[in-house]
């Protein structure tokens, strides 16, 4: 079994920076592509990022385009998402998933493309 467990979530006021990561179990973290989503308070799941094996491929959400920034580290089975510029919009619970599809340059969008999820972890941005 796979198993995703992100940290790092908080309280940060609007402006401010916060670092979520994710931890994943099991020997092939370096083979999956690695998203980030959120779900705000009454709103759809939406995607934020994602990064390819090996990063080749980086994809972000337009609204966080320029704020966020997300990296992997293989050798840790981790992969973080640094959050700048902070936003009362930006309040969400941050969920990391995996693509387990064998592929080099797989860095999909759509929350249907991965199998494994973590539990997310809560971002709050007061005003």
């Amino acid at each position: 079994q796979v198993q995703l467990v992100e940290s790092g979530g908080g309280l940060v006021q609007a402006g401010g920076s916060l670092r979520v990561s994710c931890v994943v179990s099991g020997p092939n973290f370096s083979r999956y592509a690695m998203g980030w989503f959120r779900q705000a308070p009454g709103k759809e799941r939406e995607f934020v990022a994602v990064i390819s094996v090996r990063g080749r491929s980086i994809y972000y959400a337009d609204s966080v385009q320029g704020r966020f920034t997300i990296s992997r580290d293989d050798a840790k089975n981790t992969v973080h998402l640094q959050m700048n510029n902070l936003n009362p919009e930006d309040t969400a619970v941050y969920y990391c998933a995996a693509d387990a599809r064998d592929g080099y340059y797989y860095a999909s969008r759509s929350d249907f493309q991965y199998a494994y999820w973590g539990q997310g972890t809560q971002v709050t941005v007061s005003s």
